[in-house]
């Protein structure tokens, strides 16, 4: 399945940031990310949440209940970066 251009980014970001083998472009938009293909922990996914905050102007921390599902799998972490991004 190919990614969107916004994917393509965030793939990018998410391998370089965490220092993980592999390409960005293979990435599968929907396998998840904690705990699949990735090997994502909970110590990445809060990395992660630092990187794009200070990329993108997006804030994921706190307590947020649909938490789990931005960061189910690449596309719904991408779109909810498109969709909250500032400005």
């Amino acid at each position: 399945m190919a990614l969107t251009p916004e994917e393509a980014d965030l793939s990018r970001l998410i391998i370089k940031s965490l220092n993980l083998p592999g390409d960005p472009l293979q990435v599968d938009p929907e396998a998840p990310l904690y705990g699949g293909p990735l090997g994502l922990d909970s110590i990445d996914l809060l990395e992660l949440s630092m990187v794009i905050t200070k990329k993108y102007g997006v804030m994921l921390s706190g307590e947020g209940a649909n938490k789990t599902e931005i960061f189910s799998c690449l596309r719904n972490l991408s779109n909810y970066v498109q969709n909250h991004q500032p400005g």
